[in-house]
């Protein structure tokens, strides 16, 4: 059955480990995963190798960086099972990196929000809670979270089940 779900959380709270549990109820054998990581240093690197050692090795990489929906329309060419888009926060972070502005970034939050609905296959989405601690003391870590926080809203909007993850558990928020 086709259902998009969301997982939120703070960092280190289990979002990916429960993307993959969840993904365990996908019916076939053609699995995906869209990482939108890039190693642009050690630390990025060394996080990107422990994600990939945990995924089941079923599931077929795609790296999409800046944009996910032409990862999901290749992969919905390809007959795909179901997917994992790990994670909006990364995305976010690399279109803001390149020097895209809020509107056009929200403009792709909607696009990506439409092809996940478009997607005949089910969709785990990953992402961060990132509005919930202190204000940011910088005017582009404010807009970070300003612009991440308004992309969450327009996937969970299309969500069937929005997860918050906290210290490793599952909270339904939707």
């Amino acid at each position: 059955m086709k259902r998009i779900s969301l997982i939120t959380g703070g960092a280190r709270s289990g979002k990916s480990s429960h993307a993959i549990a969840l993904a365990k109820s996908f019916k076939g054998n053609r699995l995906f995963f869209i990482a939108t990581g890039q190693a642009l240093d050690l630390e990025m690197a060394t996080r990107i190798e422990h994600h990939k050692a945990t995924r089941p090795a079923h599931f077929v990489t795609v790296e999409e960086a800046l944009d996910p929906t032409i990862a999901l329309a290749a992969l919905e060419a390809r007959g795909a099972d179901g997917v994992i888009l790990d994670c909006l926060t990364l995305w976010v972070s690399n279109l803001m990196g390149i020097g895209a502005q809020d509107d056009s970034i929200l403009k792709s939050a909607d696009r990506l929000a439409a092809a996940l609905t478009r997607a005949p296959f089910p969709s785990i989405v990953v992402t961060d809670e990132v509005g919930a601690g202190i204000v940011p003391d910088n005017p582009t870590a404010r807009r970070f979270r300003d612009v991440l926080g308004w992309t969450n809203q327009k996937i969970a909007a299309v969500a069937n089940d929005v997860i918050l993850m906290v210290s490793g558990y599952p909270m339904r928020a939707k």
